[in-house]
């Protein structure tokens, strides 16, 4: 039974550390692999290696959105980003790990070579800012993605500052920096296809993901007798 509590929790750091994911992947890995390992755990102690199998397998579902969560200011976010972006090309997504995803094509965000916010991205971020004022427990992450035009020299600085950008602007609309962390993949992770000009504008992107933590439990306060 140690061995199967040990190779539950060893199989949750591996889950947890995969290198070769991208940002949604990367965050609902780690909460699958913590719930694992916690499930092996738990069932191992109650059931032997059959609940050790099972307790693992179900600690890896729940432990893949237990670690964010979608409140109605959430909802009312995404409902509110789908409205300011219709038509625009913007996608927005609720992922699998319980985050909000705006991904925004360059045409919207940025020209090429260049990262000075375009016209046509301001209102979106405006409109994003509000949202997080309201949110206030939110926290940011901004990735700026290049196509495999020119070299890492060019790119992998080009989409950081793109994200960079992208932070700095929400933060003059009264969004505290501290909560917004930012990455450059440079051309590391096209979503298409970089053979044509369609799949390089494609891969010219930023992402911007909003994740708000799983509130702490209350605790009950003891009564009182008199």
């Amino acid at each position: 039974m140690r061995k199967l509590v040990i190779s539950g929790v060893a199989a949750a750091m591996v889950l947890s550390g995969c290198a070769n994911m991208n940002e949604t992947e990367r965050g609902t890995a780690k909460g699958a692999g913590i719930g694992a390992g916690t499930g092996a755990v738990i069932g191992a102690l109650t059931g032997g290696s059959k609940g050790a199998v099972a307790g693992a397998a179900a600690g890896g579902l729940v432990g893949a959105v237990a670690g964010n969560f979608w409140s109605a200011r959430m909802e009312n976010q995404r409902r509110q980003m789908e409205q300011a972006t219709q038509g625009t090309g913007v996608q927005v997504s609720q992922t699998a790990d319980n985050r909000l995803k705006l991904e925004i094509p360059s045409d919207i965000s940025f020209a090429t070579g260049r990262s000075d916010i375009n016209a046509n991205f301001r209102p979106i971020l405006d409109r994003f800012a509000t949202g997080l004022i309201d949110n206030p427990t939110a926290t940011v992450t901004i990735i700026g993605h290049t196509d495999s035009s020119g070299s890492d020299a060019i790119n992998n600085p080009l989409s950081m500052d793109r994200a960079a950008r992208t932070r700095d602007y929400l933060a003059g609309r009264g969004v505290s920096p501290q909560r917004i962390s930012v990455d450059g993949r440079g051309s590391r992770e096209p979503i298409a296809s970089n053979a044509t000009p369609a799949g390089m504008a494609k891969n010219r992107r930023v992402e911007i993901y909003v994740a708000e933590p799983q509130p702490a439990p209350q605790t009950q306060q003891p009564q009182q007798y008199r």
